[in-house]
């Protein structure tokens, strides 16, 4: 089930934009086999679902920003693109109704725990790294 969204393709789609960790609109269409209208229809017919903190769409700034770093040149002349955090792809699988979706959705809610585990790993041994860092300069104080 993780090889039908790795951990890897989650993570180079996932880009940090007004503090969220976000998933383009056509990034997860793509993924849950759809296309963007559709997935853009379903959730606007369930709006109530996705408060800002869930989905917010891009100003033209942010779209162009985006575009270059995302290899997709669609993104650059779209109208409309609408993000959404972890919240809102979770929430994804309420309004698309396919199995696909679901599996989809399990896969990379999985990806996103598997993130936030590295991320916190990453941040331990930092810190790990710092305080033998200090015992060395104080070590080297000492030999001096």
């Amino acid at each position: 089930m993780d090889s039908l969204v790795p951990i890897e393709l989650v993570e180079k789609k996932n880009f940090l934009i007004r503090g969220h960790k976000v998933m383009i609109d056509r990034e997860l269409a793509e993924l849950y086999g759809v296309e963007t209208r559709v997935l853009n229809q379903a959730v606007r017919r369930n709006r109530k679902r996705f408060p800002s903190d869930f989905m917010f769409s891009l100003t033209r700034e942010e779209i162009m920003n985006l575009s270059q770093i995302v290899i997709s040149s669609r993104i650059k002349h779209a109208p409309n693109v609408f993000v959404f955090t972890e919240q809102g792809v979770a929430m994804l699988s309420s309004v698309l109704n396919s199995e696909r979706s679901v599996q989809v959705n399990i896969a990379i809610m999985r990806a996103f725990v598997k993130l936030r585990e590295m991320l916190s790993t990453n941040k331990e041994l930092a810190h790990k790294l710092a305080q033998l860092e200090r015992k060395i300069e104080k070590h080297d104080d000492e030999i001096n």
